[in-house]
C-alpha cells in the first residue's frame, strides 16, 4: 500500500491556499496543519480548509506536526528563515514559491543548507504542467523544429514575480543544458522597494553550452502579447530551429509552424489542471530517489543563478561567467547604478503596473 504523506502548508494567501486544497485533494497526502503569521488570513483558511492544526506560531506549529513535506508559499523575502525551520521539523521534502531567494547569497546558502541535510526541494514553476506548455515541448522534442539554435521569453511581469519562470521554460525548451554566461541590460527604479524588488525592466542574453543562445525580458518595457487579453498572461516562450518554430503564450494557447504546416492548439494557465500533476510528482519523488520532480530545487537554483547573473552583468558591466559565487546583494547593487529616471513602456497596457513611467514620445 502506498505511504500517505504528512504535510504542512504555511502561508495562507491565494497560492498557499492553492497548495493546501491540491494537497488535501491528493489521496496520498493528509493536510496536517497550516500555519500562518496573519491571524485574518489563518481563520478564513481554517473556515475552508475544515478541521486541521493551525497555528501563528510557524515552528511550535512545525515541531508538533512533524510533516514530510513543508511547504510555504510567502513573499520572497521570506525564504531562508523559512528552510531552517522545515529542515529542523525533519521534512523529507521542502516545496515553495518561487523566487527561490532575493540574492545569490541566499540562494547559495539554502542549497547548502538543504543539501547537507538530504533534504528534497521543489520549487513552483507549475506552468510546465499546463497542456499548451507541455504540447510545445513535444513539438520540440519530436524534432518537428529541426535543430533548435534560439530559445526566448518575455512578461510584462518584473523580474521578482516572472524572470525565473520565463528562465526555467527556455531552459526547458532547450533539454535544460547549461549555461555558460549571461549579459544583461536593466531601467527603472520604482519596483525597487516592491515586495518582489526588482528594476522594472530587465532584459538578457544567455549563452548555453550547447550552443543555444537564449534572449528573455520581463517588465514595464516588454512587448505586448496582443493575443492574450489578461495583463499577468501576456507571457511568450518559444523556440527556433532549423526547420521551424513553436511557441506557447501563457493565456492564449500555442502554435507551431514546421516543415508539415501550421499547428496550433488552446490551453491557459488553470491553477486547478497545473497544481494536481504538481503535488503528484512530489510524491512520486518521495516514493522514489530516482523519479526527480521537474521542479526539482536544483532546477530552479540554475534558473534564479541565471536571473542573478543578469543583474550582476547590469551593476558591473560585460558578460557574467557560470556558476556564481558569493558577492554584493544584487538588488543592492542595482540600487547604486540604475538611472534615476522614469522607465519607457513596451506598450500602454503596462501602465496601471508602472504608473510613473515615462512616455516613449
Amino acid at each position: 500500500m502506498s505511504k500517505k504523506y504528512r504535510v504542512l502548508v504555511v502561508g495562507l494567501g491565494k497560492r498557499g491556499k492553492h497548495h493546501a486544497v491540491a494537497f488535501r485533494n491528493n489521496p496520498r497526502f493528509e493536510l496536517a496543519g497550516i500555519g500562518d503569521v496573519t491571524t485574518a488570513l489563518l481563520e478564513k483558511a481554517k473556515a475552508e480548509l475544515g478541521d486541521v492544526k493551525s497555528s501563528t506560531d510557524i515552528a511550535g506549529l512545525a515541531r508538533e506536526v512533524k510533516p514530510d513535506v513543508f511547504c510555504f508559499c510567502t513573499p520572497p523575502t521570506v525564504r531562508l528563515e523559512l528552510v531552517k525551520v522545515g529542515i529542523a521539523s525533519g521534512a523529507k521534502l521542502i516545496a515553495y514559491e518561487k523566487p527561490i531567494a532575493t540574492s545569490m547569497n541566499e540562494a547559495l546558502e539554502i542549497r547548502r543548507a538543504v543539501q547537507a541535510a538530504g533534504i528534497k526541494t521543489v520549487v513552483s514553476h507549475q506552468h510546465r504542467y499546463g497542456k499548451h506548455y507541455q504540447a510545445v515541448a513535444n513539438v520540440i522534442r519530436s524534432g518537428a523544429i529541426g535543430r533548435v539554435h534560439t530559445v526566448y521569453a518575455h512578461s510584462p511581469g518584473w523580474m521578482m514575480h516572472m524572470m525565473t519562470h520565463m528562465v526555467e521554460y527556455v531552459r526547458w525548451y532547450n533539454g535544460d543544458a547549461e549555461a555558460e554566461w549571461v549579459m544583461g541590460q536593466a531601467a527603472g527604479r520604482s519596483k525597487l522597494t516592491d515586495n518582489h524588488p526588482s528594476p522594472d525592466h530587465l532584459v538578457g542574453i544567455i549563452h548555453f553550452a550547447n550552443g543555444v543562445r537564449g534572449y528573455v525580458e520581463t517588465g514595464a518595457g516588454s512587448p505586448d502579447v496582443p493575443e492574450v487579453e489578461a495583463w499577468w498572461r501576456k507571457n511568450r516562450v518559444g523556440a527556433q530551429g532549423t526547420e521551424g518554430f513553436a511557441e506557447v503564450l501563457t493565456g492564449g494557447g500555442w502554435r507551431a509552424v514546421t516543415k508539415e504546416g501550421v499547428r496550433t492548439g488552446d490551453g491557459s494557465m488553470n491553477y486547478d489542471l497545473d497544481m494536481p500533476p504538481y503535488v503528484e510528482d512530489i510524491a512520486r519523488w518521495l516514493d522514489d530517489d530516482k523519479a526527480i520532480h521537474p521542479n526539482s530545487g536544483e532546477s530552479a537554483h540554475k534558473g534564479f543563478e541565471i536571473t542573478m547573473g543578469l543583474l550582476r552583468s547590469v551593476a558591473h558591466g560585460g558578460q557574467v561567467k557560470l556558476p556564481l559565487g558569493p558577492g554584493e546583494p544584487e538588488i543592492e547593487a542595482l540600487g547604486r547604478v540604475l538611472a534615476d529616471r522614469p522607465v519607457l513602456l513596451g506598450f500602454e497596457g503596462s501602465r496601471k503596473e508602472f504608473p510613473d513611467a515615462g512616455k516613449s514620445n
